[in-house]
């Protein structure tokens, strides 16, 4: 099986020598749980296994292509809590994607630590650069390893029939057992490494793609750079330089030599265009970060976390920093810490008055110190939740200060009172700060001190003598909240609230007579509920000029999450979302913010940036230019989709797929194809479903496949969420996600898509 992985670009060095030859490590889950595993990487180079004893048996421990990063040192709160017991150089974390544990792991020396660190850093970062066929070639062989039990690289007839049943696969015994002897080349009865490749290569021929590339090439042998320009142009709707890029994708994706050097395209380069990026669903265009950027802030959705330290639920979870780094990995732009007084004079992170577990402030602040900006340089809010009494307050601000260094925004950026919001352009590279103020900013940049009127009382007791206008009573509150500030909120810590100063929210009204762009109110999910039905518009209109956050209601212990499409229909900035909790929620999040490069922030619609629009959800033909678009998914056909985790051994999936529309009420919708009976490696549907969407630029397209269950309720397989804006038109791979947003290669849809304008006003 190693003639099939090896690359040209993976000589073995002496790390991986060394890693094939084993290395004798602690596995730590606790303070108290550190076992020695004796972890090997295996002749693949793509699996790691390992032993309780040097003479016992073998056990999978992952594989290469699960591993998100490896941290070096005290890096995990495991890890930290022995730094006294084992020096950093010795300890390090491997990091898989999705909810998967972390991997600690103490080698005996430093030296041995470096090596698997720096192995499986290249490793890694092979996996990253492999085009699809790679990912396909080391899907297979993981599939392989996992099915020879004994080890000895080779597979009989029976051993291939489990292999399949695992692998999603219900096909005729005769039809497979001809495949299998096509392939045994050697006559042996049994497939090695490449003849296991060719058996599968037979087994999943694409009749429905081999069809498309006839019906443009002449020969139905290959396809002539005009040829591959007409169906470029015709069904992928591509428009500029389409000559330039036919050359460009048959250069990147023909694998044959000569066919390349003719301008041509064989039927698999053809599948590996379909297959790559540039096949996608999603706009290649749309990876980078593509809007402008120097708008206001208040102009944009923002990325957010709701009790981001949280990795469970709200009652018993576990607090971490590790939830931080997962968030921020994302691109999640704000962040919520919840703090308290600590012992030791030490602030500490918790979710209050529960058993979650708590984490020192300070550390808090150093991992955003060291993950800030890894994956986007746009600014980060920090929503602080301040608990602690002004003592400890006093030492926030310090270790905030202290920490950050430059990266802590402690003025505006020019000095200078803000007319308005800076932009993220303005802000990169800064965490700001989200929470309560002592007095004003301006008087705060113009060296006065922070007052509050010493005569509040007095103004309250002379109004209540007489009637209150609703004005007089909202603003008389707002004193009594402001003297309450200054006798509960450190100065100190106050001073470094610029941007982001948290104010009560009364009415729209008071918000435009009394407030500043730099000040900011938040809503729990029902408030804002309400205030989406009785004032839409005004909501819109608000959202233009000052910031808006919205976070889950506090039954909600299980940290479920809220449909967050509503509150970005009138606007909401700051939808925060519990990151932890896998869903449809979640899954409509990462989709909206995988537009602009990932960077967290989205630039609102036009109609949803001026302060008199007319726009209201609920009557969209009032937010001006645009037409409703009308949209045609054709389902094809489905690629290698797993199986339902925990299900019965030998069950296969009968995979449907569902088509829905997020945006606006009126826009909302699903539909679904008919369900495929025990195939869930290559199902056909072959089905066209049809939607028109009136505000296209709110609009959230969304595939999720389902194994259906006619007596209980059907289970989830993969989905996938991208703004509709950033859909490619013509045939696409979809490449679907799990539930928890990451990906599951190589499971795919393949589908057509047609979009267009309708001239016609929609009622």
């Amino acid at each position: 099986m190693a003639s099939l992985l090896y690359s040209p670009r993976l000589p073995l060095d002496e790390n991986l020598e060394q890693m094939q030859q084993g290395t004798m490590m602690r596995k730590v889950k606790s303070k108290n749980w550190k076992k020695q595993r004796y972890f090997m990487l295996q002749e693949d180079c793509m699996t790691i296994w390992y032993k309780s004893k040097m003479s016992g048996s073998a056990k999978s421990a992952f594989s290469v292509s699960d591993v998100e990063t490896v941290r070096e040192g005290h890096q995990s709160e495991v890890l930290q809590s022995l730094a006294e017991e084992f020096p950093p150089e010795c300890c390090f974390t491997v990091v898989f994607y999705g909810r998967r544990n972390n991997l600690d792991l103490i080698a005996g020396t430093a030296e041995e630590a470096q090596c698997w660190i720096q192995g499986l850093r290249r490793l890694v970062e092979v996996v990253a650069n492999m085009d699809q066929k790679e990912k396909i070639d080391q899907w297979i062989c993981d599939w392989f390893q996992k099915a020879d039990k004994n080890k000895d690289g080779r597979m009989n007839f029976k051993e291939v029939q489990h292999l399949l049943r695992m692998m999603n696969v219900d096909m005729n015994e005769d039809h497979a057992f001809r495949l299998f002897q096509m392939a045994d080349k050697s006559e042996t009865g049994t497939l090695e490494g490449e003849e296991f490749v060719l058996f599968y290569k037979a087994l999943t021929q694409r009749d429905e793609v081999l069809e498309i590339f006839q019906e443009y090439s002449e020969d139905g042998k290959k396809m002539t750079l005009l040829e591959f320009v007409d169906f470029l142009l015709q069904e992928q709707m591509e428009s500029n330089g389409v000559d330039e890029l036919a050359m460009e994708l048959i250069d990147r994706y023909e694998p044959s030599e000569s066919a390349k050097a003719r301008h041509s395209l064989s039927i698999d380069g053809f599948l590996m265009y379909l297959c790559s990026p540039d096949g996608s669903i999603f706009n290649p265009e749309h990876k980078k970060v593509f809007q402008d950027m120097s708008q206001p802030l208040c102009h944009y959705f923002i990325s957010s976390s709701h009790n981001t330290y949280l990795m469970e639920d709200q009652l018993r979870g576990q607090s971490s920093v590790e939830g931080y780094i997962r968030a921020l990995k994302r691109g999640c732009r704000c962040l919520e810490v919840d703090c308290w007084d600590g012992p030791n004079g030490d602030p500490i992170v918790y979710h209050g008055h529960t058993f979650t577990s708590k984490i020192l402030f300070r550390e808090v602040v150093t991992t955003l110190e060291k993950y800030a900006f890894r994956t986007s340089d746009y600014p980060i809010i920090l929503s602080i939740e301040n608990h602690c009494s002004i003592e400890q307050q006093d030492i926030m601000a310090q270790q905030l200060k202290g920490i950050l260094g430059e990266k802590l925004l402690t003025s505006t950026i020019d000095g200078r009172v803000p007319m308005q919001l800076p932009s993220p352009e303005d802000l990169k590279g800064k965490i700001i700060l989200k929470g309560k103020k002592i007095g004003y900013l301006e008087d705060y940049l113009n060296g006065q001190p922070d007052e509050v009127s010493e005569d509040v009382e007095e103004d309250v007791e002379e109004e209540e003598e007489g009637p209150e206008t609703e004005e007089e009573t909202l603003r008389n509150e707002e004193k009594k909240k402001e003297k309450k500030a200054k006798q509960t909120l450190s100065q100190e810590f106050s001073d470094c609230i610029i941007y982001c100063k948290s104010v009560p929210f009364y009415t729209f009204q008071h918000s435009r007579s009394h407030y500043k762009p730099y000040e900011m109110s938040s809503f729990a999910e029902s408030k804002t509920r309400k205030l989406i039905r009785e004032a839409g518009n005004d909501f819109v209109r608000h959202n233009a000029w000052q910031l808006t956050r919205i976070f889950p209601s506090g039954l909600r212990t299980d940290s479920s999450n809220y449909n967050p499409q509503a509150m970005w229909n009138v606007g909401c900035q700051m939808v925060a979302l519990n990151f932890q909790t896998a869903g449809t929620e979640m899954d409509l999040c990462d989709g909206l913010f995988s537009q602009n490069g990932s960077c967290g922030y989205v630039l609102k619609p036009s109609f949803m940036r001026d302060a008199e629009t007319d726009f209201t959800p609920e009557n969209p033909q009032r937010r001006g230019d645009g037409s409703p678009l009308s949209i045609a998914v054709k389902v094809i056909s489905g690629q290698q989709l797993p199986k339902i985790p925990n299900s019965k051994e030998g069950s296969i999936v009968d995979p449907l797929v569902r088509v829905e529309i997020h945006g606006v009420p009126g826009d909302s919708a699903k539909q679904e194809t008919k369900y495929i009976e025990n195939n869930g490696f290559n199902p056909q549907w072959g089905e066209s479903l049809r939607f028109t969407v009136c505000v296209p630029e709110l609009a959230l397209l969304r595939f999720v496949v389902e194994d259906y269950d006619k007596t209980s309720r059907n289970d989830f397989v993969g989905q996938y969420t991208l703004p509709l804006t950033s859909v490619k038109a013509g045939y696409r791979h979809i490449h679907l996600l799990s539930k928890d947003g990451t990906g599951i290669p190589p499971a795919s849809l393949f589908v057509h898509i047609q979009l267009r304008e309708l001239s016609t006003e929609i009622d």
